[in-house]
């Protein structure tokens, strides 16, 4: 690998880790099986090792988020059903309307003032039974939430709209793409932010470092279903074992160093909101969001500027830059993004 690419600070994504050469003992080592026919036995110990850690029945690995959490909304949705969500979350925003595409559900947007839902929501989110409306099948939630900075949803929050959905009727699912951030931040186990939840998604490809993956929880029978779907779809994977070991590495070895990123990301936050021009909100977890409020301050300059001096953010709305801490960011690292955002914003402001 060029010695450049390797100078390169890339905050773009907690996705853009690389394994450790930890990790890719374990991916070389691992013993591997068909896990479409059910014999590889790394797949089946990482499923076993998921279900226990999400506190459900059983669990099932995926070839990527997204399809997890379109399997969660072909087995609790239905055809011609809404599904009820936040207006930022990443299921509406960023999954190529899946859900829609595969399982003719359409997704009804809340408009929330964090990208969080609550209880008061539903009340009005949840069709009433009604022969003129479409009926909702579905509620989704994400934790944390992307879109809104990384913000970790409280379990009593979670608890109480868990609650209202399902005495109306609805089944809910839980887009846990990053709720092992969520674990670390809030001092709560998997277990129990899932408990409330009919199922959960969880991805092991980004702060927890492996390449590949997604683990999807819930009932045994729900699972069943679910791994229909995912074979459907073209998720089934044969000597997937190679891939399951990247994931039970991160979840054994990488899941505590999340504190890490997230005092990096709270370091960060704390640089930026030094600079001129910049407003920053407090990160919560891993991700750091940077608006530009000066006006001669545009995003694709920025974006060069930091390019330019070694440094990847992604642009993440019409005036806010997005950075997110990871393993392979450490704190030189997070020093450099600093000094190399200040060393931007006051070239382009002359």
């Amino acid at each position: 690998m060029p010695a450049d690419t390797l100078a390169v600070v890339d905050l773009r994504s907690d996705t853009v880790t690389r394994p450790t050469p930890e990790m890719r003992r374990a991916i070389a080592e691992a013993e591997v099986g068909d896990a479409v026919l059910g014999d590889d036995p790394t797949v089946a110990e990482l499923e076993r090792y998921g279900a226990e850690l999400l506190g459900k029945e059983a669990a099932l690995f995926f070839p990527s988020g997204i399809m997890a959490n379109t399997a969660a909304l072909l087995v609790l949705g239905r055809p011609g059903t809404e599904a009820v969500i936040d207006a930022g979350g990443h299921i509406l925003n960023y999954e190529e309307g899946a859900g829609a595409a595969w399982g003719g559900i359409q997704l009804r947007a809340v408009q929330t003032a964090d990208g969080l839902l609550r209880p008061e929501h539903l009340a009005d989110a949840i069709r009433p039974g009604s022969p003129y409306l479409p009926q909702t099948s579905l509620v989704c939630l994400e934790n944390t939430h992307n879109g809104a900075g990384g913000r970790v949803m409280p379990l009593p929050q979670l608890g109480a709209v868990a609650e209202t959905a399902h005495e109306r009727g609805v089944p809910v699912h839980l887009d846990g793409a990053r709720l092992a951030n969520a674990s670390v931040a809030a001092g709560v186990s998997l277990a129990e932010f899932a408990a409330p939840v009919d199922t959960v998604m969880l991805a092991v490809s980004k702060g927890l470092g492996a390449p590949v993956g997604s683990l999807l929880g819930g009932r045994a029978d729900v699972m069943q279903r679910a791994w229909r779907v995912r074979r459907r779809l073209g998720g089934g994977m044969r000597q997937a074992g190679i891939l399951a070991a990247a994931a039970l590495y991160g979840l054994r070895n990488n899941f505590p160093l999340l504190e890490h990123d997230h005092r990096r990301a709270r370091a960060l936050a704390a640089s930026a909101a030094r600079i001129e021009g910049l407003a920053v909100t407090a990160p919560e977890t891993n991700i750091v969001m940077i608006d530009l409020t000066e006006g001669r301050l545009e995003p694709g300059a920025v974006l060069a500027g930091l390019e330019r001096r070694g440094v990847r953010m992604t642009q993440f709305g019409a005036r806010r830059l997005r950075a997110v801490t990871h393993l392979d960011a450490d704190d030189a690292g997070i020093a450099r993004a600093a000094a190399a955002l200040e060393e931007t914003v006051r070239e382009l402001l002359g």
